[in-house]
């Protein structure tokens, strides 16, 4: 398939660049792939879809404040650094601005002097491999110096950095939010749980492989970047535990899909682990773990958008993102939501 099998037309206007408040009043179109039927919703609705049994697998992942500014040391060029993963203590991969300025070898200088660093190579996803070098506690520093790394589609600032977080967050480690998870509130989980449904954690660390942009004519030709993920032991039995029982899975979000998908066998049981996932979720992609999705709506061309369009069709998938432009969805990381399953509306009545 080509790439711009998966452009679409979008109205700026329909960028959200606020969230909703309360979270969970954002607005849920629920899809069926049984009967290709929509449902305009909203997100407190989102457990009287569930059933006794379910597990709402979720991604606890939390972002850090990734993006540093700062100088290069020399000749005084403003240059900003966007932490993607830590490879060792002191020594993160990295996106870098300007690129063209910053190669191997330039010593950068943030709040002035309290972080230093030295770049020192390149990657092959064209980020750098920078090293630290700092008095105290890094992360201290971090929460001190550095800016919530909102996408670059959102121009207004955040008075809130908390609501760039799920509610759920407690393992930093991402560049980005797993947006599916900022509509959820703490009383929809209660709801979810006395619905008789489960909630169950996994991690994955959100980086470059989740937000780089397709820029190959030909799907084949994109590779995905690495991003780091945790299944536990507990949580591998829950979810397996659940499906055996009858109870169908649904991922909140793209990342807790991938990650399961990553470790799942043939036959959909989950295996604990942890490790590296460059997984790239296509159309004609056979799902081994995953029954229900709930997602954001995502970039034109993007492979948030081609993992959708695998798990719902590439037509319904076009078909429904027009309806949600139609009907004024609000679009991305700050946006509204859809939820993706088969028999949604027998679900509901059963509430």
């Amino acid at each position: 398939m080509k790439t711009h099998d998966f452009f679409y037309d979008l109205p700026e206007g329909l960028i959200a660049q606020t969230p909703v408040e309360p979270r969970d009043q954002s607005r849920m179109l629920a899809f069926s792939r049984q009967t290709g039927s929509i449902q305009h919703r909203h997100f407190f609705d989102l457990p009287g879809f569930l059933r006794p049994g379910d597990a709402v697998v979720i991604n606890h992942t939390k972002v850090i404040p990734a993006r540093l500014t700062g100088l290069k040391e020399g000749s005084g060029v403003a240059c900003e650094v966007l932490l993607l993963r830590r490879i060792s203590q002191d020594r993160w991969e990295a996106l870098v601005r300007p690129g063209r300025r910053l190669k191997s070898g330039a010593r950068l200088n943030f709040g002035g002097g309290a972080i230093r660093a030295v770049i020192e190579d390149s990657t092959r996803f064209g980020g750098r491999i920078v090293r630290f070098v700092y008095e105290g506690v890094f992360e201290e520093i971090l929460d001190r110096l550095g800016q919530m790394p909102l996408p670059p589609y959102i121009h207004e600032q955040l008075s809130d950095s908390s609501r760039y977080q799920t509610v759920y967050a407690k393992f930093p480690g991402s560049a980005a939010a797993p947006t599916a998870g900022l509509h959820f509130t703490p009383r929809v989980l209660e709801a979810i749980t006395e619905r008789g449904a489960h909630v169950i954690p996994v991690l994955l660390h959100v980086g470059l492989g989740t937000f780089r942009p397709v820029k190959a004519e030909s799907l084949e030709d994109h590779v995905m970047h690495e991003e780091y993920y945790e299944v536990s032991p507990e949580a591998a039995l829950r979810i397996n535990a659940a499906r055996a029982k009858g109870g169908r899975i649904l991922c909140v979000g793209t990342t807790s899909l991938r990650t399961l998908e990553t470790v799942s066998d043939v036959t959909g049981i989950v295996r604990p682990g942890q490790g590296m996932t460059g997984i790239f979720i296509r159309p004609g992609y056979r799902f081994k773990a995953c029954d229900m999705l709930l997602t954001n709506f995502h970039l034109p061309e993007s492979t948030l958008l081609m993992l959708v369009a695998a798990f719902m069709g590439l037509d319904n998938t076009l078909r429904t993102y027009r309806e949600a432009v139609r009907e004024q969805y609000r679009f991305f990381s700050f946006g509204d939501c859809m939820l993706i399953g088969d028999a949604l509306q027998r679900a509901q009545n059963h509430g």
